[in-house]
């Protein structure tokens, strides 16, 4: 490929970028609205083209039902946008002050990153809620999808660069990656003098390869391989439901659960009720599950480390709290982790032990969403600690800059 192009379409970001942060909070606002009544009015456009990638496409698992725009999903990105658009404005934020003794007054606010670099496979409603999200936050978005998705990706990014011109801001503050090619992705990884922040979505090839050859700083939007607990103290009608949720809703995104740990004094009754439940799920059981269940097929050691993406569900009985804490630290990738109890005692304890970017108490990890937890959308769910964690909403798309006002103070 000619890096050059690319190099060129970045520096044209990069002005793009300098020039939103300055933009005004009603004009930002404004942008997110003019697309999202844009993909409201086009959205059978949208869903013909995206059909038409569908039916080309080899695949039909977890990346299938990425791939796949429904109306549902298309009103699910209107919504997300009109939500952003209505949160407060993230952008010079104070976050602490202070009154030195020589009477300098100390701030910290919040500013815009700059330019947000995201790779993504399938997903194309990524590619609204990410412009979104960084053009409220005053980022430029820089999207590089996959060769699957990208005549719906460029009929998305088309709504946002007009609206942007409409509203008296540049374009480029929203583009799009042509080439969908591997090297492509990888000269786009190393544009050290146009990313400021990276953000993979996608499997664990392409968190291998931003891992190998990304040069800029990034923020890994892991694996999910999530756990949900059920305490001896468990209401188990309330748990079937919830794990049924959790596994089956949405088998193929992040959050959904991969592994479930019963405690032993509850297993002889819930596994038969979770098995009736989820007949459509394949599960994989340890020894001691299968004296309950079976006819279900038994785990293996590796099992228990991965993230199925699919209608499987692994499953452990273990004797206490402490040895399902001790599963979730062995083999969990710090994404969401949840306890179903009555025991108020217990459950603190989970929140206190499990490290994780999530932790719940009777609830789904489904909730583990940037829509969910109130955020408007999210461009990924980071399972790093530095500098974001967990959904990465507006704020976690800013950084810090100190404001320092004097009255003719030297040191």
């Amino acid at each position: 490929m000619d890096t050059s192009v690319l190099a060129a379409q970045g520096a044209s970001v990069r002005e793009a970028a300098r020039r939103l942060a300055q933009a005004s909070d009603a004009a930002r606002r404004a942008v997110l609205r003019r697309v999202g009544a844009e993909l409201d009015r086009r959205r059978a456009e949208l869903l013909a083209v995206n059909a038409r990638e569908v039916s080309d496409y080899a695949d039909d698992g977890a990346g299938l039902d990425r791939l796949v725009l429904t109306d549902a999903r298309v009103t699910g990105m209107v919504e997300a946008l009109r939500e952003i658009a209505d949160a407060d404005d993230p952008l010079f934020e104070s976050v602490d002050h202070d009154v030195r003794p020589n009477g300098l007054r100390v701030e910290r606010v919040r500013v815009p990153l700059g330019v947000i670099g995201v790779v993504y496979e399938n997903r194309p409603n990524v590619t609204s809620d990410v412009a979104g999200l960084c053009v409220r936050s005053g980022n430029a978005a820089f999207l590089r999808g996959s060769s699957s998705a990208i005549e719906s990706n460029r009929f998305i990014v088309a709504c946002w660069r007009d609206a942007l011109v409409a509203e008296g801001l540049p374009a480029d503050a929203v583009a799009m990656v042509e080439d969908p090619s591997h090297d492509a992705a990888i000269a786009f990884m190393q544009l050290t003098d146009v990313l400021d922040c990276l953000i993979p979505r996608g499997g664990p090839r392409l968190i291998a390869a931003m891992r190998e050859h990304a040069r800029v700083p990034y923020v890994l939007d892991g694996d999910g391989n999530c756990h949900i607990y059920v305490d001896a103290s468990a209401h188990l009608d309330q748990a079937v439901a919830i794990v049924d949720n959790a596994k089956t809703s949405r088998p193929g995104v992040c959050n959904a659960v991969e592994t479930v740990l019963v405690h032993r004094d509850v297993a002889a009754t819930f596994l038969p009720r979770l098995a009736q439940r989820l007949s459509s799920v394949e599960l994989r059981v340890d020894e001691r599950a299968g004296v309950f269940l079976p006819d279900a097929r038994r785990a293996r050691e590796d099992d228990f480390a991965r993230e199925f993406l699919d209608l499987i569900l692994a499953v452990k009985v273990v004797d206490s709290l402490d040895e399902a804490i001790d599963h979730v630290a062995r083999y969990g990738t710090g994404h969401s982790e949840a306890i179903l109890t009555e025991d108020t005692h217990n459950a603190e304890e989970w929140i206190r032990r499990v490290d994780a970017a999530a932790v719940l108490v009777n609830a789904s990890t489904r909730f583990i969403d940037g829509g969910e937890l109130g955020l408007g959308g999210e461009v990924g769910i980071s399972t790093q600690k530095l500098h974001a964690r967990g959904p990465m909403g507006l704020r976690e798309l800013t950084c810090l800059k100190w404001v320092v006002r004097g009255e003719g103070q030297v040191r």
